[in-house]
């Protein structure tokens, strides 16, 4: 009884976010409060990791690492926090790992991700024409086109 009460009061939490993963690059849109004023900060970096694995709950949390002034900065977001905007996902990247920890050792051109490639992507590139044929104009179709 009381465990289909919270989890009807959890769900009610949550809310819609899109599917990220370890190793994504995100801008995270936080609303902060200064004073009586309210703005909105948006912080940019790689999520490193997700807690718990599956992102799901309303206890759920994201660390989203950034490298501002030659100093790492890392901060914990709230999933389903109502001082979050949005989140947008800028790139994704092929990872092997479900904690990317090793990232705080390296610096450089050594912390960069293996950028993945994105359906969509492969489906722009397909499209693309390649023959003569499908450069042609319609008009120039037409003065080909067999005549009757």
């Amino acid at each position: 009884m009381q465990d289909s009460i919270i989890d009807k009061i959890n769900q009610s939490q949550e809310k819609k976010r899109p599917d990220f993963a370890v190793g994504d690059k995100v801008s995270v849109s936080v609303r902060l409060k200064e004073g009586d004023k309210e703005r909105v900060q948006i912080f940019r970096g790689v999520v490193v990791v997700k807690h718990p694995k599956s992102g799901k709950g309303p206890g759920a949390t994201f660390t989203v690492r950034k490298i501002s002034a030659g100093v790492g900065v890392e901060r914990i977001f709230p999933i389903h926090s109502p001082y979050i905007e949005k989140i947008e996902i800028d790139s994704s990247s092929d990872v092997r790992r479900s904690r990317l920890y090793f990232l705080r050792t390296l610096t450089g051109k050594k912390a960069r991700l293996k950028e993945a490639e994105r359906f969509g992507d492969a489906l722009a590139s397909d499209a693309t024409p390649t023959s003569a044929e499908e450069v042609m104009t319609p008009a120039a179709a037409a003065e080909e086109a067999p005549k009757k």
